[in-house]
């Protein structure tokens, strides 16, 4: 609910009381008078009297000197960015209520609100002219984002500047000059949370003059300067972080940048007040006025209703949200977790009650010890997973064990229920003994604290087997408990993991792809094998034909009647039989040969992954995940039963989101994408236990946790344990004091991502959404591929090749009119994009254009706008293409990579054995290169030289590899929008001797990166794992340097210069 504001106009008392009453009632979940935080986007009136600005969603405005504020809007989604004409008349703003931000206007006394803008791209008002006719805004419709502008009579948006690349915004008109100022780094709109970032991709001040086709560069520190605003009389603000790392205000005094503020926080965006009087900006997510003439900064204290709705307990479901359970050893009761609460049902789902376990934190794991009363379970604290104990039938509190500032994960009890194992921080694999919760270290390696690794104790509880990590690999390792003694089972270059020790001892199963790692680029394909502990061979039939005419052993038969007696006798049934079993199995591991005891036990195409043995009757299930049929993800299993061949089955046909298997007792169970399943056997069956239960939590005490548990996850994990030189710690307090004042989801993601921006780290963030975050309505934008002109939005220009439009017999022409859209009469004075916007994407258009006076009706299919912007792209492409190819008269191979996912590398390498088949050169373009993952493949292509010839009698001599790139000029290009894995491919480049680099700087944009997911399916990216040249230089920080230094400016692409290709083509051409 969003507070109300109510003006009533009576005469009389009775009617003042009865407002009085009224008005208790509708505020009395409102904190009136405790200072609010979050307010955002502010903008001030032409005079500096009263600012607009966002807060909670909406538009609100209040005195400059602070006091009530007001609300102005309350539509659906999100409203942000305001921003006041000069004539004071208007507010311009972007709002969300469809789906993504368009541009709205409202009159500033009140009254209709005016969409003016109708595409599904995010449009980001900047600011107005200066005559209070056009909007500048920043869009991402035709590339990443570039300037646009739209009329208040709501007309089509103009883009102000060709060229894909051209990524221009923050736009802002200068009062007289006739320059537009802009900032084009992504470190000055997407990361402008990401502090003191120093690099060739910095934002500086620039402009273009569109009078006198002028560009300049106000600044050239090698740092962030951004977020201009300009008074009336032409006085030019903006935001650096020059003196101490932190967003400061500066101006410029006869040309020379000048601090003016010299905040120990930083500023947000400012706005300066039309004369020139006052900058009303963020700080500490509050208001401030900056006083231009005094030079002196005051908070606006403003009086806000603050509703918070967070507070409030919500009801969630057990019901396909479980993630995490266990079952006693009585086979009566289960325990399992949902949304990081504890419930104990009976075996059936039909009792269900939930464990009274701390509501400020999550439990993650949970396991039933031996008594069947009691449970051991992880729960956070301070943001750590720390291992706790409870009474099963909820009496009684929580008992702590561990008090770490690590996390513990992945519990596992032995058989007898008596010793725990877990993993403890990065390097710790712990051994618990359950009797009296103590523990120790037993194995120090390199774990990660990524998330759960294998570990099971073997079937004599006197052996740990678990993975643990040699040069990014995983090995399988088995420790001795009794003498510490570690036997590293596997010991190769690949990954052999999640190990599973076999019931009866002898065997070890586990997934691997034996010849590729799994780093960089991932595991690949990795089947289910087994290797014998020892040479074990077959049973033989004659022995089994032997046993059909033996007498039973008469003392093994006394045997067992003294088992059952004792049975009878004791109420530990369960661990009797347990100890007999454990007695009965006998561990030998012999060392030599193990890897050559290797045995397939999946099928050996498609992926399979986490094996779990089941064995009953002699006959052993192996279960594992595969895809090996029609690409999906699904349980299967492979029964091994003597003197049977291997028969693999699919067990169900549900496509596996998560998965979880547990056999207790010979009975075996499964949580499948949120609920529990018993398992059949024979013949396989699964059946979902019912858990119908609804429980209740509010999102104040679930926020509180994720903040810390994430913070703890970038604690435990960030690549660089020094953390960038920043304190992490203090970070954590300084950020976790703004918690108690979050209303809203997206403020938690806003605070949380401002704490990651501080470490100057790339490929981080923060994400959190939640059923209040559903857009009400939705829009999509249906694509042609037309392109019209700037100053006939309704004439063809030209059709973009390969779109919609671009097809045999269409017959759509340069200079042809749209007068029609699906039959709907065109009025040339709207937003032509109003058109194409509809709820959803239509798979046909019908379009009637005009030519000489005669209709032509055409029908399209029509594309998303992210299609259309990758044809674009694909045009740039096509241009350089087409320049090297003249430059060069076809000597040069031009290819180009958008990025390095697998999608670009196969087209590289079609590109690679098509066209630079036989050329004598090639340039590889890697300039705004977003990264992936590829680097090694593309320089292993890249590194084939010819080591031999052959041929066919009297036929032509062919080299051998067919191509030989290494033996040829390579040059690659960069600049300072080549990023992550195009940074490593360069880095790689060069070490390996393969050619040189050409262009500018890479952005410092490289981190390998993990995550994980949070309590409501929130999530956060991690960099995990730093990228270094072979001289130990850090490529985060120092990106990488060409050999030959050559800039490529916006007025170079403006006016269709190529100083990077040319100078790739000078080099080249010298030595050709």
């Amino acid at each position: 609910m969003k507070p109300i504001h109510l003006i009533f106009y009576a005469v009389g008392r009775p009617f003042v009381s009865a407002f009085i009453f009224l008005f208790t009632i509708l505020f009395s979940n409102f904190l009136i008078g405790q200072a609010s935080y979050f307010q955002m986007d502010p903008s001030i009136s032409p005079d500096g009297k009263f600012v607009v600005f966002s807060y909670d969603g909406d538009l609100w405005k209040v005195d400059s000197e602070g006091g009530q504020a007001w609300r102005l809007t309350g539509m659906k989604g999100e409203e942000t960015l305001p921003r006041i004409s000069p004539d004071g008349k208007w507010i311009a703003f972007s709002a969300s209520q469809f789906g993504n931000k368009d541009v709205y206007i409202m009159p500033i006394l009140g009254g209709e609100i005016k969409q003016l803008t109708f595409h599904d791209a995010a449009d980001d008002v900047d600011s107005w002219s200066w005559d209070s006719k056009q909007i500048y805004f920043t869009s991402s419709r035709s590339n990443r984002y570039s300037g646009y502008q739209v009329s208040i009579d709501g007309q089509t948006p103009v883009r102000l500047f060709d060229h894909y690349f051209n990524n221009v915004h923050n736009v802002v008109e200068h009062p007289s000059s006739g320059e537009i100022f802009f900032n084009e780094s992504w470190e000055s709109k997407n990361f402008t949370h990401r502090k003191r970032y120093k690099g060739d991709f910095n934002p500086n001040i620039k402009s273009y003059n569109i009078k006198t086709k002028a560009y300049k560069e106000y600044t050239t520190y090698r740092g962030k300067d951004m977020w201009v605003t300009i008074d009336a009389k032409g006085h030019i603000y903006f935001a650096s972080d020059e003196v101490n790392g932190e967003y400061n205000l500066y101006t410029f005094v006869n040309g020379k940048k000048t601090e003016l503020t010299n905040f120990k926080t930083s500023i947000g965006w400012p706005q300066v007040s039309a004369n020139g009087n006052k900058i009303v900006f963020t700080k500490d997510y509050q208001l401030y006025l900056y006083d231009v003439a005094g030079k002196k900064t005051q908070k606006i204290n403003v009086d806000i209703p603050i509703n918070n709705t967070l507070t409030k307990d919500q009801d969630f479901k057990v019901k396909d949200n479980i993630t995490y359970f266990d079952v006693s050893s009585d086979n009566k009761k289960m325990a399992f977790i949902a949304r990081g609460a504890l419930f104990v049902s009976d075996i059936k789902g039909k009792f269900i009650k939930q464990i009274p376990t701390s509501p400020e934190e999550r439990v993650t794991e949970v396991k039933w010890l031996k008594d069947n009363r009691t449970l051991l379970f992880l729960q956070t604290a301070g943001g750590y997973t720390n291992i706790f104990s409870i009474a099963a039938d909820g009496t009684g509190s929580a008992i702590r064990h561990t008090n770490e500032a690590a996390n513990n994960i992945g519990l596992v009890l032995d058989n007898k229920l008596e010793n725990t194992a877990y993993l403890s921080g990065r390097n710790e694999l712990r051994l618990m003994t359950l009797s009296d919760f103590k523990s120790v270290t037993a194995v120090t390696d390199e774990f990660w604290a990524l998330g759960r690794t294998s570990i099971q104790f073997s079937p004599d509880g006197k052996y740990l087997l678990y993975n643990a990590f040699r040069d990014f690999e995983l090995d399988i390792f088995i420790y001795q408990i009794s003498n510490k003694k570690i036997i590293n089972l596997t010991n190769t270059g690949v990954s052999e993991s999640n190990p599973m020790w076999s019931k009866d001892g002898k065997y070890i199963y586990f997934e691997s792809n034996l010849t590729e790692p799994r780093f960089p680029r991932g595991i690949g394909d990795t089947h289910i094998y087994r290797i014998a502990l020892d040479k074990y061979e077959l049973p033989f039939i004659s022995e089994k034909f032997t046993e059909l005419f033996k007498e039973e052993d008469k003392d093994k038969k006394k045997e067992e009647l003294k088992v059952d007696k004792k049975e009878e006798k004791t109420n530990d049934k369960d661990s009797l039989k347990t100890a007999v079993v454990e007695d009965s199995i006998k561990i030998t591991i012999n060392e030599v040969g193990l890897m050559d005891r290797l045995e397939l036990i999946s099928p050996a195409f498609g992926a399979q992954e986490n094996p779990f043995e089941i064995v009953k009757d002699g006959v052993s299930y192996i279960y594992y995940l595969s895809n090996h049929a029609e690409g999906n993800e699904l349980l299967w299993r492979t029964t091994i039963k003597p003197f049977e061949k291997n028969k693999t089955e699919k067990v169900d046909a549900t496509v596996i989101r998560s998965l979880q298997l547990l056999n207790v007792k010979d009975k075996p169970y499964a949580l499948i994408n949120g609920n529990i399943h018993t398992m059949a056997l024979d013949p396989v069956k699964l059946e979902k236990i019912e858990t119908e239960a609804t429980f209740r939590k509010n999102l104040v005490s679930e926020f509180n946790q994720m903040f810390y548990e994430a913070w703890a996850g970038f604690e435990s994990n960030f690549y660089d344990e020094k953390f960038h030189g920043e304190n992490w710690q203090a970070l954590r307090d300084k950020y976790a004091a703004f918690l108690p004042h979050i209303t809203r989801r997206e403020q938690l993601t806003l605070l949380f991502n401002d704490m990651l921006g501080e470490l100057n780290t790339s490929h981080f963030g923060f994400r959190s959404e939640g059923k209040e975050d559903v857009a009400f309505y939705g829009s999509n934008t249906l694509e042609t591929g037309i392109v019209f002109l700037k100053n006939n939005p309704y004439m063809v220009e030209r059709i973009v090749a390969k779109s919609p439009a671009d097809v045999s017999g269409k017959n759509i022409q340069p200079g042809d009119i749209l007068k029609q859209v699906n039959g709907e009469l065109l009025d040339p004075k709207k937003n032509r994009e109003s058109y194409f916007s509809k709820p959803s994407l239509d798979n046909e258009i019908e379009l009637v254009f005009t030519r000489n006076n005669k209709d032509t009706t055409i029908y399209l299919h029509p594309i998303s706008s992210t299609a259309l912007k990758g044809l674009l792209y694909d045009e740039w492409v096509a241009n350089n293409q087409s320049y090297v190819d003249s430059k060069s008269n076809k000597r040069i191979a031009y290819v180009h990579m958008k990025n390095m996912s697998d999608g670009e590398l196969t087209n590289f390498k079609r590109e690679m054995v098509s066209e630079a088949y036989k050329r004598d050169a090639l340039i590889l373009d890697l300039r705004n290169n977003t990264g992936g993952n590829v680097h090694d493949a593309v320089l292993q292509f890249l590194s084939q030289k010819p080591y031999a010839q052959w041929k066919y009698r009297e036929g032509k001599l062919a080299s051998q590899p067919n191509f030989g790139p290494a033996a040829k000029p390579i040059i690659i290009l960069v600049n300072e929008q080549s990023l992550s894995d195009a940074e490593v491919t360069s880095a790689g480049f060069r070490a390996l001797g393969l050619g040189k680099i050409i262009g500018t700087e890479t952005y410092r944009w490289i981190i390998f990166t993990s995550g994980a997911s949070l309590v409501d399916g929130s999530f956060y990216r991690l960099p995990s794992w730093g990228c270094y040249s072979l001289d130990g230089e850090n490529l985060e920080k120092s990106g990488v340097v060409p050999d030959i230094y050559v800039k490529e400016t916006f007025d170079d692409r403006l006016k269709g210069k190529q100083p990077q290709l040319d100078k790739a083509m000078e080099e080249i051409l010298k030595g050709l």
